[in-house]
């Protein structure tokens, strides 16, 4: 317990830095998950190639790879003002919007087409269509995916720490530099990633519950 006590504002540091970084990088993640998924399910022949390849790209990329690749990239082209925290956020909300796209793009699977057709006939676009009609229902239907994904972004913010973003992983490498307990320090550490991850399970379930349909 004297781990925690004498390092109180280290932990609330780390603990915020891995709250704000799962936050912003999950709210990253759903504008470009649904952008993938409109490109997806989209009838312009280009586009559907583009989220394609997007998808199949990220989805088959280590993210580790993926943090070099955008932490040391992005640099090199010129986009120098860029802080560590958003390069992390770039790196985690991609590699999370394309396992949430092909969430989304399932629970498109589960929509009735004939809402769609009463969609366009109504003189909605595919744009209005997808926003007001299908993605909605697509993703009230696959919200236990969803939060999966969310979770295993929280879980794989802890890479940050190694690209001088602080956070909880932070913390852990410099308590034990400091002599603590490798035992000891685990153990707080992952009581605080617990409390992230229920935190985001409690909203799921309240989410499901809230947007379940009556049967």
């Amino acid at each position: 317990m004297h781990v925690l006590l004498d390092n109180l504002g280290l932990f609330r540091r780390g603990f915020v830095g891995t709250v704000e970084l799962t936050v912003v990088s999950t709210l990253v993640a759903l504008l470009l998950g649904g952008v993938l998924t409109l490109f997806r399910i989209g009838p312009v022949p280009l586009l559907r190639g583009i989220g394609s390849t997007a998808v199949t790209l990220l989805c088959n990329t280590p993210l580790t790879l993926l943090f070099f690749g955008v932490t040391l990239g992005l640099p090199m082209l010129g986009l120098t003002d860029l802080s560590y925290f958003t390069l992390a956020v770039i790196a985690l909300s991609a590699y999370s919007s394309a396992f949430l796209c092909e969430a989304l793009r399932s629970g498109v699977n589960t929509v009735d087409t004939g809402q769609a057709e009463a969609a366009r006939s109504l003189g909605l676009s595919f744009p209005q269509t997808a926003l007001f009609v299908v993605l909605p229902q697509a993703g009230r239907a696959v919200l236990p995916p969803m939060s999966s994904v969310i979770i295993t972004l929280a879980k794989n913010s802890a890479l940050a720490g190694g690209f001088s973003v602080f956070e909880m992983f932070t913390v852990e490498k410099t308590l034990i530099e400091q002599g603590y307990a490798v035992t000891t320090v685990f153990l707080w550490v992952g009581l605080a990633y617990l409390v992230l991850i229920a935190a985001i399970s409690t909203v799921f379930r309240f989410l499901e519950r809230r947007l379940a349909v009556p049967r």
